[in-house]
C-alpha cells in the first residue's frame, strides 16, 4: 500500500474523532505485514487523562484482531504542521510494533514527512529493561 493510501485512511478515521474539550481532531490508520489496515482516532473525555489518541485506537484494534507485525502507520490532523505520536503513543507503538515501525507524518497542506518510530524515541524503554538476574 502506498504512503498516499495509507493517508487517506487517515484522514476518513480523523472524521470520526470525539474532540468535544481540545477540538484537535487526530487519525491514524496502520497497515500490518499482510496487508490489513486498522484505523483509529482520537476519543476525549472531560477527565482528560482518559482520553485516548488516534494511535492507540488502531494498534489496540489491530492487536484485538491478532495483528501482532506491523510495517507503517499513517498519523494526520488538520494542522498545517506535521503532527507526530505522543510519548504515550510512541512507547506504546514501541512495545507493540517495534523501532522498524515506518511512521507517516502528513499535514494539512498534503505533505508527508516519513520516519522509522526509532528516530522518533531513540532510547526506548522496553522488556529487556525489565529482565531480572536468575537467582543461584
Amino acid at each position: 500500500m502506498k504512503h498516499d493510501e495509507l493517508i487517506k485512511l487517515a484522514i476518513e478515521a480523523k472524521k470520526l474523532a470525539y474532540a468535544p474539550y481540545s477540538k484537535f481532531k487526530v487519525g491514524a490508520a496502520i497497515l500490518t505485514n499482510d496487508g490489513e489496515v486498522f484505523t483509529g482516532c482520537n476519543i476525549e473525555n472531560s477527565s482528560y487523562s482518559l482520553t485516548i489518541c488516534a494511535e492507540r485506537v488502531a494498534i489496540f484494534k489491530a492487536y484485538s484482531m491478532g495483528k501482532k507485525k506491523f510495517k507503517s502507520i499513517a498519523v494526520v490532523s488538520d494542522s498545517k504542521n506535521y503532527i507526530s505520536p505522543c510519548g504515550a503513543c510512541r512507547q506504546v507503538l514501541m512495545d507493540l510494533a517495534g523501532g522498524e515501525l515506518e511512521v507517516i507524518l502528513a499535514n494539512s497542506k498534503g505533505e508527508a514527512k516519513v520516519l522509522r518510530l526509532s528516530e522518533l524515541l531513540p532510547f526506548p524503554f522496553g522488556s529487556k529493561d525489565l529482565k531480572r538476574k536468575k537467582k543461584k
